[in-house]
């Protein structure tokens, strides 16, 4: 009965458009969480949620309604494309059609600050949490056969991580107590990244220019093969792609602009460069992100993020 009513729910919004009444509420519901957000443009909210949010989330809906279980979203992005934001504003759409969410971050995987200074110890290139090595892949592979085993009312546990704490460094936080989602949104910079021919490190891009960081970037494209089991269990991936990767370093200088504007601390250019360029080393987009894209065996949907981070072009990867 409850599936009768969401699907019913789906259509009436694609026969009905933007004049629904279930339309209007909802649009009224997003304009105030995208301002939050900080998104404070109506228009560009509403053409984002006609073009994008909404096509997807009934899209996701009704997959979900064939797979009878929970279904694991997959969502990549780099920094600075919008990807958590879009995920808080996907689980309100998704509520509203009836579903019960959860949002995950791989940051949420990350190995303990102790865990992380043992690694460190033995991997002193590990200067940052985030590379292929630094999370708790079980933690991830127990959380995410949790949310497909079991019956509605089983609880979950979901782990969080507090990026504040031990100065920057951050570590877990108390977990979240959940019941079972009809929907899992797994996300972050490298979710569903797969490893690639070691030769392709034999004429790499900048920033990996000397042999250490030849070195380097093989190493985390080993460690990639352990996620392999993690991404087996996504059953749809979105990808959020700069039209140029390098966007990454004038988004991230921009927010902490900001940030020190308000009285904060933050970065330096200099010092942002150094830590952008750091994961670019351990996983290049132009060797990783760029294969995946063109795969439709593996992405379901690529969204082009412009300079201005408005949508660009929306496309599915061509079969060929």
């Amino acid at each position: 009965m409850v599936d009768d009513v969401r699907n019913n729910q789906c259509f009436q919004i694609l026969l009905q458009g933007a004049n629904s009444p279930f339309f209007l509420s909802l649009y009224s519901e997003v304009v105030k969480l995208s301002n939050s957000l900080g998104l404070l443009n109506k228009q560009d909210i509403l053409t984002n949620l006609e073009r994008l949010w909404l096509p997807i989330a009934l899209d996701i809906s009704l997959e979900r309604e064939k797979l009878n279980r929970t279904l694991i979203q997959g969502v990549l992005g780099g920094q600075g494309t919008g990807k958590t934001t879009f995920c808080l504003i996907l689980k309100l759409i998704l509520h509203y059609l009836g579903y019960s969410v959860a949002c995950l971050s791989i940051d949420d995987l990350y190995l303990t600050y102790e865990e992380r200074k043992q690694l460190q110890q033995q991997d002193a290139r590990l200067i940052w949490r985030g590379p292929p090595g630094t999370h708790d892949l079980k933690l991830g592979l127990d959380v995410l056969n949790q949310c497909l085993e079991g019956d509605e009312k089983s609880e979950i546990s979901l782990p969080r991580f507090d990026k504040s704490l031990f100065n920057g460094a951050g570590d877990r936080s108390e977990a979240e107590t959940i019941f079972k989602p009809d929907i899992l949104l797994f996300e972050g910079w490298f979710v569903g990244v797969r490893p690639i021919p070691p030769d392709c490190f034999s004429d790499p891009p900048p920033p990996i220019i000397t042999p250490e960081d030849q070195e380097f970037a093989l190493v985390n494209n080993q460690r990639l093969e352990a996620y392999l089991p993690l991404w087996a269990k996504l059953d749809r991936l979105i990808v959020f792609n700069p039209e140029d990767y390098r966007l990454s370093i004038q988004w991230r200088k921009e927010a902490e602009h900001k940030m020190i504007a308000l009285g904060k601390t933050g970065m330096t250019d200099a010092e942002i460069t150094r830590f952008v360029e750091y994961f670019w080393k351990s996983l290049h987009p132009e060797l990783f992100i760029k294969p995946l894209i063109s795969n439709p065996e593996l992405v379901d949907l690529v969204v082009e993020i412009k300079s201005d981070r408005a949508y660009g072009k929306i496309y599915q990867p061509q079969r060929s």
